[in-house]
């Protein structure tokens, strides 16, 4: 059942990246699993889904929308957040949207098929899979911090996963610094100048 699995690793290596206190937003959310993750750390938590049941699975964490994204309007016009996270996901004409969703400072966490993903399982249909270095072409206004399109094992697939930043101008020289480690001893590490 999506979203009842382990978080992310992709998600959870770059979470320190994310403002603490931060506001996260979880698209196609499913059961929960980076909405558990972020709330666990305290950040407020959003998580949208077109599944009655689902979002039913995810209220007590947080904020829980029931909505169809694809066919229906966009339920959070002109809120911003801290994070916007996208795992198992792809709905070409929301990029707009999920970008405008970012705070300035806010960090895009984003992981998903590829299109030689066809090859070894589903989605297999081209409009839910990545062209190779389509996230990097997402994000070519925001700030890449980490980027990877390849093979991953258990279970077998095909993916590329973004971490981008909506960088604040700084005013200054000293340009922000986004650790590629994290901090090491599991505390959040917020965007800006460290």
């Amino acid at each position: 059942m999506h979203g009842t699995e382990a978080p992310s690793d992709w998600v959870q290596r770059w979470s320190h990246l994310v403002a603490p206190g931060g506001r996260v937003l979880d698209v196609a959310c499913g059961h929960g699993r980076h909405m558990r993750w972020f709330a666990g750390r305290g950040h407020p938590v959003t998580g949208i889904d077109r599944s009655p049941e689902a979002i039913a699975a995810v209220a007590p964490l947080g904020r829980a929308i029931e909505a169809d994204i694809e066919n229906g309007p966009w339920p959070l016009p002109g809120e911003r957040f801290d994070a916007v996270v996208v795992t198992n996901y792809l709905w070409r004409p929301l990029w707009p949207t999920l970008l405008d969703s970012l705070a300035s400072g806010g960090v895009l966490l984003w992981e998903t098929f590829s299109v030689d993903h066809a090859t070894v399982g589903r989605p297999s249909r081209p409009e839910f899979l990545l062209r190779h270095g389509e996230l990097l072409t997402l994000c070519q206004d925001l700030r890449v911090v980490a980027y990877e399109n390849g093979f991953a094992l258990q279970p077998e697939r095909f993916i590329q996963r973004v971490v981008a930043v909506l960088a604040p101008g700084t005013g200054d020289a000293t340009p922000p610094r986004f650790l590629l480690d994290g901090p090491g001893d599991g505390a959040r590490m917020p965007v800006g100048d460290h």
